[in-house]
């Protein structure tokens, strides 16, 4: 008895130190494409619609490419006009994607005004991919000084940032939109992220209106 006790021990433990990994191993064939696809960075994409069918919107990028993007049902689409400068004031929420400065100021290579329906919109200060060390920041608009072009500082929850913004820098407006700005010729900037099945499926989108391209 005691021979086929330990015997038995000895495949229960065998047992289980197959099976264990195949479990372990199981568990993250299933769950890697998820958590990979979930944390992944979002993939810019910048260029012209060529078509719109069903939920797959297929766009030429700027550097020659044809890419497919799935939308969802309630994918955030918006659209991009062109803004008056004056639109930069003390309260309004504005993004901006800019380049550090030596002394520690950021420059602005475009500014867009957010309505108030759209306030709190992605709110804080993060890495971007317009050009070598971009970010993106979003916030409220504190200080507004006039003086060859204009300098602003720009206040999120966790900061507050100062930014230059040059006289030749494209300034456009944002509003609420829909699929029907993703006609073929539109001009789109979108943040799409890889799916388990490795297709692309858009965040957000932001489509110029009549002609406008988005600078973001």
């Amino acid at each position: 008895m005691k021979i086929v006790s330990v015997r038995a021990g000895k495949a229960v433990q065998t047992l289980r130190t197959l099976v264990a990994p195949a479990l372990v191993a199981g568990a993250l064939f299933a769950a890697g494409p998820v958590a990979h696809a979930q944390n992944a960075a979002p993939t810019g994409v910048r260029g012209t619609v060529t078509s719109l069918s069903g939920d797959l919107l297929k766009v030429h990028t700027r550097d020659g490419r044809d890419v497919d993007v799935k939308l969802a049902k309630d994918t955030p689409i918006r659209g991009v006009t062109i803004a008056d400068v004056n639109a930069i004031k003390p309260d309004s929420y504005v993004g901006t994607a800019a380049i550090p400065q030596p002394d520690g100021s950021l420059k602005a290579l475009e500014v867009h005004v957010f309505p108030a329906s759209m306030r709190g919109s992605g709110e804080g200060h993060r890495p971007w991919d317009l050009g070598a060390n971009s970010s993106m920041t979003n916030g409220t608009v504190g200080s507004v000084v006039v003086s060859n072009g204009r300098t602003i500082t720009v206040k999120y929850k966790d900061g507050e940032k100062k930014i230059v913004i040059p006289q030749d820098v494209p300034i456009v407006a944002l509003e609420p939109g829909d699929r029907a700005l993703l006609v073929p010729g539109a001009k789109v900037v979108l943040f799409a992220h890889k799916e388990a099945d490795g297709s692309m499926a858009a965040n957000f989108i932001s489509a110029g209106e009549h002609g406008v391209t988005p600078p973001m």
